[in-house]
């Protein structure tokens, strides 16, 4: 007989770098998938797998340090809690920092949440000389505590035991009442009264919580009230302005500082009452501070950093090459397949040229990316991306920005393989409005994972004996002309002061096989789902711009005529000559024959709605070495840089003389007359820095306005065509 599983909801929250997504690995492997918070672009994983009688729904909210909504992350993170209301929530908290964990736990317990501990990474505390009494913790914040090693598994079953215990015998939110002093207590309590008094957001927050929130001056909540009840809201802020005035004048600090100070009060008292013990001096050097006296010194640190680049380029085309160069031969016999088995038309022509050599092109490069993404992840995942951020934050306070945008400028592919989508959003922690702008304006110059094939293809077509070293340094010549580009805006339209940059630099960790694996083909399968759906439909279209309207009957008659004359042959009457050239005439016959209806197809390609834009562009376009099948291949970069290699690759089948003949995309373009060396660095140095895609214009326009979304297509197609001009016209100077 079966029995029915019930069901239990779970969050899983804590502070960055606590463990928490190796924990959620752990639990759910490979039964989970991304999406996106409803109305906000922000990655979040949801996570299925099997407890003893239960199935468990495990949510992995974005790391965050506080409940307050400084960054859209705490906004996430606190709104999925108040809204969804999991039945329990996972706290994950790095042992071996403690005082700094148990700030998002309190906050937690003022939210009333029902929730257990997970006390991670008790072997790097026990290295450290750190003991912390589970026991005792539990006791004295009235939760559970469960000791684990997210990284092995360990305590891992107990964990969920306890967890699902919660879940199950928590049935109101409790939240908890810590003191804020005399005169923050008395304003809580007042404000308390009215907002139950009036049910002011009471569906949502608890009373307590929202009072804190407005002493904190949340904006968020601060403008849920004002749309909820106005004149309640004015109420509640004219109270809290009186206690901040009154705070700043006697004491000069503002009411937040005080509650964040007295949560540290609350925090230390539970932590002195034999809770933490340790056994070795906390002067002490540990293994990660060592190891960063090195990693971060201002000398070596930037050549470990370009070292550590440069092998990640070089380990990823020397270790790709050959599964690229399979799955190159595996589309050509497919498309080859498909041509012996369709009959000559607009479907056989758009399977092919649209599908095999749009999409196979772009899918192709799977397993250069699956190396990139596998490299990247192994950097995070150790980290070291956060020495990174940290080191680069010197070099980028000379250009006139924040150490927060290093992050953005990583995400969105400063080391190959990001996405400008999240790049941008991840400015949404910088606090300057300037700063901010800066940073958003110019991480669309990174080469992103849709741009990563088609530097692929250009450098192992025309630099295939150097591809690492030719990667290496366009990935640099990325970065300083992002710098460049927000040193002018800072120094002209964004002029403003600096603010102050802190960062936590995470322990080093050995990234387990199993997380790096997870990482890499999330992100793999997103590349190949963008494949099979964005540049699939956007292939197909484009094929069928480079297809219609068609050659005119008056062309397609005189193409017939010139077939008809090779196939007639010598004339009739010398049948002596015929025969004893009929070898040769036939051989000569069939290159005839191809070479007119490879000349009727680029006629075609000519005479297309694509032929022509692109051909009207090349009186422009011709300065930077662009031709006509260049340029529609760059149009079709506007919407996805991807479909820049499919276009290619359909323009190039459609077109191209010996119709017999397969061969990769890379072998196509080295033969063409129009392409070379020189003109295939112009094409990606405007590759690179030319328009964003459509996606990431729309999200520049949502977090800024479409005024300066209007703006990046606009100065940096403008900045990308002119860099491109210089480069093919000096090129052509020197021979």
């Amino acid at each position: 007989m079966q029995t029915t599983k019930d069901t239990i909801t779970m969050a899983l929250a804590g502070n960055p770098n606590a463990g928490k997504t190796t924990l959620f690995n752990k639990l759910t492997g490979a039964r989970q998938h991304v999406g996106n918070y409803p109305g906000i672009t922000v990655d979040y994983k949801e996570g299925h797998f099997i407890h003893a009688d239960s199935e468990i729904v495990l949510t992995d909210l974005p790391g965050t340090y506080s409940l307050t909504a400084y960054s859209v992350e705490e906004l996430v993170a606190r709104d999925y809690l108040v809204n969804e209301k999991p039945q329990v929530v996972i706290n994950i908290i790095d042992a071996s920092n403690l005082e700094r964990n148990l700030y998002l736990t309190c906050q937690f317990l003022e939210l009333g949440v029902p929730m257990i501990i997970a006390l991670n990474m008790i072997d790097v505390a026990k290295d450290r000389g750190i003991e912390v009494m589970a026991d005792r913790l539990a006791t004295l914040l009235g939760i559970p505590v469960v000791p684990i090693i997210a990284r092995t598994g360990q305590g891992r079953d107990q964990l969920i035991d306890q967890a699902v215990a919660v879940a199950r015998g928590v049935k109101d939110w409790q939240p908890l009442d810590i003191s804020y002093g005399d005169d923050l207590d008395e304003t809580i309590m007042n404000l308390m009264g009215i907002i139950e008094e009036n049910g002011f957001l009471q569906n949502t927050y608890p009373s307590r919580f929202t009072a804190i929130k407005y002493l904190e001056n949340d904006d968020q909540i601060m403008n849920r009230g004002k749309k909820t009840n106005q004149s309640i809201a004015a109420t509640l802020e004219s109270l809290v302005s009186q206690v901040s005035d009154h705070l700043v004048k006697t004491m000069d600090v503002f009411p937040e500082a005080i509650i964040a100070d007295h949560r540290y009060g609350y925090i230390k008292s539970i932590i002195r009452q034999g809770v933490l013990t340790h056994k070795f001096d906390t002067d002490r050097l540990y293994a990660s501070d060592k190891i960063d006296k090195i990693v971060t010194n201002r000398l070596l640190g930037p050549i470990i950093m370009l070292a550590v680049l440069f092998g990640l380029y070089q380990v990823t085309f020397s270790w790709s090459e050959l599964p690229v160069s399979w799955l190159a031969a595996l589309f050509d016999w497919f498309s080859g397949f498909i041509a012996g088995l369709l009959p000559d038309g607009l479907l056989k022509s758009m399977i092919i040229s649209g599908v095999v050599h749009g999409v196979g092109g772009v899918l192709g490069f799977v397993p250069l990316i699956m190396f990139m993404f596998f490299g990247i992840a192994l950097l995070e995942d150790s980290g070291y991306l956060a020495r990174v951020a940290f080191m680069m934050d010197r070099i980028f306070r000379i250009f006139g920005l924040h150490g927060s945008s290093v992050m953005p400028f990583i995400l969105s592919g400063g080391i190959a393989g990001g996405c400008a989508v999240p790049g941008v959003l991840a400015t949404r922690t910088l606090r300057s409005p300037k700063e901010r702008l800066a940073t958003l304006l110019t991480v669309p110059f990174m080469n992103c994972g849709a741009k990563l094939p088609v530097l692929a293809l250009l450098i192992g077509a025309f630099f295939s004996e150097n591809k690492a070293r030719y990667m290496f340094l366009f990935t640099l010549l990325s970065w300083a002309v992002a710098l460049l580009s927000a040193k002018l805006f800072r120094s002209t339209v964004l002029k403003g002061a600096p603010t102050p940059f802190v960062m936590e630099l995470p322990p080093y960790r050995f990234p387990t096989l199993r997380g790096l694996i997870i990482h890499t083909w999330e992100r793999t399968w997103q590349y190949i789902q963008k494949a099979g759906t964005v540049i699939l439909g956007i292939s197909i279209l484009i094929w069928a711009m480079m297809t219609f309207p068609g050659l005119s009957p008056e062309k397609i008659a005189a193409f017939d005529q010139q077939r008809a004359a090779v196939m007639n042959g010598p004339s009739a009457h010398n049948t002596t000559t015929n025969e004893k050239n009929a070898a040769a005439t036939g051989q000569s016959g069939k290159q005839e024959l191809a070479i007119i209806d490879g000349n009727q197809a680029e006629e075609a390609l000519k005479d297309s709605a694509a032929g022509r834009l692109g051909i009207a562009l090349e009186s422009i376009s011709r300065y930077a070495g662009f031709d006509w099948r260049t340029n529609i291949a760059l149009i079709g970069g506007f919407a996805a840089k991807e479909v820049i290699v499919s276009t290619l690759g359909t323009a190039y089948s459609m077109g191209k003389v010996d119709t017999k003949e397969s061969s990769s995309l890379g072998k196509r373009l080295q033969k063409d007359p129009h392409w070379n060396k020189g003109v295939a660095v112009a094409a990606l140095l405007f590759i690179m820095f030319y328009s964003p895609c459509f996606i990431t214009i729309v999200c520049i326009a949502r977090e800024a306005s479409w005024k300066w979304a209007v703006f990046s297509m606009t100065f940096n197609t403008v900045f990308a065509f002119i860099v491109a001009v210089l480069f093919y016209q000096a090129t052509r100077l020197c021979g």
